[in-house]
């Protein structure tokens, strides 16, 4: 069998075919272009021939509906959408409400265990910053969502009147004196940067006083910059959704 395997975020969508038990294929565009040129940019990137699709949507059910008509009229299947569940491939869901876990953060997670198969922080960087804690049973502790990279220093430059919005991110981690910033511009990249490093070092310190010993999978547009910057151990998996939704339909066979 093979599938189209979609994560449609806020800012970009991701693409993918599970071909052969493995992710294959893998693109992306950006929602800007969608909006701009409309749903052929992205069909005109997508295989016409799969036996069936599956997406992780967070853009809105009107964007869904779309996206469904247009990709299942190119690839001549049913769309099908991945939604939270309570429990599914391993993992139970740790909101009283499981519904309400927003779908990419659940199939990320279930990513992240299929891989894993032990405790892990899950964190997804991107516009906004997710950080989900699994134990070491599969159990969903809760998570966390924080303001992106990105996010914090537009609101900055938004609300206050003498920092400007910046536009280079530093390439160099900051984990040593180089954190501090000689400029303005310099202080708030590495700030925001490592104000999420933090958050992430904290949820994985707290499962270990736990009694865990969490893996630390990272995903999402800013990974590989927060990941420079982590005092700890991380793995980058920059498909993490999409891997999540392939084990998703391995489950289903």
């Amino acid at each position: 069998m093979t599938a189209l395997l979609m994560d449609v975020g806020n800012s970009r969508i991701k693409w993918g075919v599970l071909d052969g038990g493995a992710v294959r294929r893998t693109g992306h565009i950006a929602q800007s272009k969608i909006r701009d040129e409309g749903l052929g940019a992205l069909t005109s990137k997508l295989p016409r021939r799969v036996d069936t699709a599956l997406v992780s949507n967070v853009a809105g059910p009107g964007f869904a509906t779309r996206l469904s008509g247009v990709v299942g009229m190119h690839c001549g299947v049913e769309v099908h959408f991945a939604r939270s569940e309570r429990q599914a491939c391993g993992i139970v869901n740790g909101y009283r409400q499981p519904r309400r876990l927003g779908v990419d953060r659940w199939v990320a997670m279930i990513g992240a265990w299929n891989e894993i198969q032990d405790a892990v922080v899950v964190v997804d960087a991107g516009t906004a910053l997710t950080i989900d804690a699994i134990d070491s049973t599969g159990r969903h502790c809760g998570g966390q969502i924080m303001p992106g990279v990105g996010l914090m220093a537009a609101s900055l430059a938004d609300e206050t009147s003498d920092i400007p919005l910046i536009q280079k991110r530093p390439s160099s981690p900051a984990r040593d004196m180089s954190m501090f910033g000689g400029s303005t511009t310099a202080a708030v990249a590495h700030g925001t940067l490592n104000a999420v490093a933090g958050a992430v070092e904290r949820a994985a310190d707290v499962l270990q006083e736990y009694g865990e010993a969490p893996a630390v999978i990272l995903t999402g547009g800013d990974a590989s910059r927060i990941l420079k910057s982590l005092g700890c151990e991380a793995i980058h998996r920059p498909h993490l959704v999409l891997q999540g939704l392939a084990r998703i339909l391995e489950d289903h066979q």
